[in-house]
């Protein structure tokens, strides 16, 4: 049986100061620490709380084990007019992902297109943060990822070779909300099944199965299975090819060179990223576009529906709702999250402790 968790809300500002606070107690400078705490509320916001404030205390534990580069030099090693290729520095992944969206964007600006590729990597929380920054220079934006840990095993096999691999696409739109796509390439990320496991809460079946290929709802016996993909063999292809893109096409970590960080806080994770940026108008004039898919989001929207269904919604709108409910209500925070929090505020000596 599922238990009742009690959360407690917190103004985002509020959350966002307190992560960058933290991050600078543990020897990250000041704007560094500002990028990562932005990253991670945004995520929050969004209602990705499995890749937000939630992870803070697991980073700290990274960065105490000097496992993070807290003074990186990210800087390109290929380019030219439309790619890039970024290392990293072993820095914090929001850090590294932020300056190789902002570096698309530049050169999409210049050339109507990008694709930067990163190694040399971490972990850099919910990938619509930033296939999103493209929206605000009227572009599209594609992120891909390699999961920090593989939870996967390839179609018909056992072997842990392949993680959530994400994708976020994000397009603009006129009065309508953009369409932003964000989905792990597994039924769910594996942060879902950590977060299920501090609340006490079973998982769904269909998320896990043993190595037997039975269902396993226990998100306390997850190392005993493994995720299953999304659509079955084809949700598995894509997982691949998402992979070798953002990981085996940087000189990232790949199968079995990927570093588990859950279990290992202090080996470099070599996490492969990529961001592509493109502008619009290389099609169309940008408002003749918006138009159009405002268009195409109301016929989609206002289709006949199903008995019983109240509204179609498009990839994104939820979100879109969510960041408007928690920027109004603040974002809501379960009881252990606040107490780790808290426990982690206390040994850096943070003014806050989240009361």
């Amino acid at each position: 049986m599922t238990k009742e968790v009690t959360a407690t809300r917190f103004e985002a500002k509020r959350l966002e100061s307190f992560a960058a606070a933290a991050f600078v107690a543990l020897g990250i400078p000041e704007s560094d620490a500002a990028i990562c705490a932005a990253r991670m509320i945004e995520a929050d916001l969004l209602g990705v709380d499995t890749h937000g404030i939630f992870r803070l205390p697991h980073y700290a534990q990274r960065i105490r084990a000097n496992g993070i580069n807290l003074h990186p030099n990210v800087h390109t090693v290929r380019e030219n007019a439309v790619t890039a290729l970024v290392d990293g520095d072993n820095g914090m992944g929001h850090v590294v992902m932020t300056y190789a969206t902002h570096l698309a964007i530049k050169k999409a600006e210049e050339s109507g297109l990008a694709w930067v590729g990163t190694f040399n990597g971490n972990h850099a929380g919910a990938g619509a943060t930033y296939s999103s920054m493209p929206l605000a220079k009227e572009m599209v934006g594609m992120y891909m990822t390699v999961a920090n840990a593989n939870h996967m095993a390839p179609w018909g096999g056992v072997e842990l070779l392949l993680g959530t691999n994400p994708i976020s696409i994000a397009i603009p739109a006129g009065e309508e909300p953009p369409v932003v796509l964000d989905i792990a390439t597994t039924m769910t990320s594996y942060g879902k099944v950590k977060l299920a496991a501090q609340k006490g809460e079973s998982i769904p079946v269909g998320w896990m199965v043993d190595r037997k290929g039975q269902p396993l709802t226990d998100p306390k016996r997850s190392s005993e299975g493994f995720l299953l993909p999304i659509g079955g063999y084809k949700g598995y292809g894509l997982n691949v090819v998402i992979g070798m893109l953002a990981g085996v096409l940087n000189g990232a970590a790949f199968g079995r060179n990927v570093v588990d960080f859950n279990k290992d806080v202090a080996t470099r994770n070599n996490s492969g990223h990529m961001i592509m940026a493109m502008r619009v108008d290389n099609f169309q004039p940008v408002e003749t576009f918006k138009k159009e898919m405002d268009h195409a989001i109301r016929e989609i929207r206002e289709s006949e529906r199903m008995e019983n269904v109240d509204r179609i919604w498009l990839p994104g709108e939820m979100e879109h709702e969510r960041i408007r409910e928690r920027k109004e209500k603040g974002i809501p925070l379960a009881t252990v999250v606040v107490a780790n929090l808290n426990h982690l505020a206390a040994e850096l000596n943070l003014q806050d402790r989240l009361e």
